[in-house]
């Protein structure tokens, strides 16, 4: 049903993603990097499914665990590990760190650490895009990334009435790890019906349970096409997902007692990295974990290697001018 190729891309994407973060959390403790880090371990196929469907010029808004759908949507690998090591050649001039990535040639906007945030400032984009498609002809989508903590801001209700009101074309994307930090779900909704709650604004929405990347990728894929032919929208996708390691930091923090082993180990059981590589033959999948070893060491040697941001740099991008 689905080609070697599409496989090896999709594969290499969710490995690259995960092998970076891991070599990051092996790095963790040394000074090199300069921030905190919210890592994606198990949470791969989300953002690669999501963002495969996209074209170069369409935006992904991201929250602070913004690794995954940064390398997904095509990001530099060399600027944004620059930016882990807090230097100049950063994606962010080395001022952000993890929790404030962009590209904007490669249509990843600033990520963000408040909580929620990223909401509006995506349907504001979206916005902008319905208004551009008007003299351009071409409908262009934004994908908004949240959590499900993300969720409970008020923002994220007045996106989606102004969304739904305007007609925008936005997809947004609900990755449910059913966790804030460390309280479940169950203390803090009434009610776990959040695909209701959002078809009561007029949108369109779908759940998916399983964490299946080709599922995932498929119907991101019928909502972009949706979107570009009609230039309405939005359209909402909850996707059940599992966080593998601490909220923030690189730690493996079952033993804290807040979640359970035995979910943790039915995600593991459907881990879609190992799905997709078994589905390749050895000589494919070992060619690209080399190519992925390769971009990942190019990487590191281009941050250790880059300069500091000046002294002077510290008060530019404070004021416009």
């Amino acid at each position: 049903m689905y080609t070697e190729e599409l496989v090896a891309h999709l594969y290499k994407r969710m490995s690259l993603i995960r092998r970076f973060e891991l070599r990051l959390a092996e790095i963790y403790h040394t000074d090199a990097v300069k921030s905190p880090v919210h890592l994606s371990v198990g949470q791969e196929a989300i953002a690669v499914a999501a963002c495969d469907p996209l074209e170069k010029d369409d935006i992904v808004s991201n929250t602070y665990r913004c690794h995954a759908t940064y390398i997904a949507k095509g990001g530099d690998l060399n600027a944004m590990m620059a930016e882990l090591y807090g230097k100049r050649t950063g994606c962010a001039g080395g001022k952000a760190g993890s929790m404030h990535l962009i590209d904007m040639e490669n249509g990843i906007l600033g990520a963000s650490a408040v909580v929620g945030t990223t909401i509006p400032v995506a349907t504001g984009y979206a916005m902008a895009m319905k208004m551009e498609a008007g003299t351009t002809k071409k409908q262009r989508v934004t994908v908004a990334f949240f959590g499900d903590g993300g969720t409970e801001e008020g923002c994220f209700y007045e996106s989606l009435n102004f969304a739904s009101l305007h007609q925008l074309p936005i997809i947004y994307l609900c990755e449910n790890n059913r966790l804030a930090i460390h309280t479940p779900l169950e203390k803090r909704w009434a009610k776990d019906n959040l695909c209701e709650r959002v078809k009561s604004f007029g949108i369109e929405t779908h759940k998916i349970t399983d964490g299946d990347v080709f599922t995932i990728r498929d119907t991101v894929a019928r909502a972009v096409k949706q979107i570009r032919q009609s230039g309405k929208g939005p359209v909402f996708l909850e996707c059940d997902t599992y966080r593998w390691l601490e909220h923030v930091g690189p730690r493996d923090d079952h033993s804290d007692h807040y979640r359970d082993l035995e979910t943790y180990q039915q995600w593991q059981d459907n881990d879609q990295i190992k799905r997709l590589g078994e589905m390749l033959d050895e000589v494919t999948r070992k060619r690209l974990d080399n190519e992925i070893t390769d971009e990942i060491l190019k990487a590191e040697k281009f941050a250790e290697e880059s300069p500091y941001p000046a002294a002077e740099e510290l008060y530019a991008h404070v004021y416009a001018s």
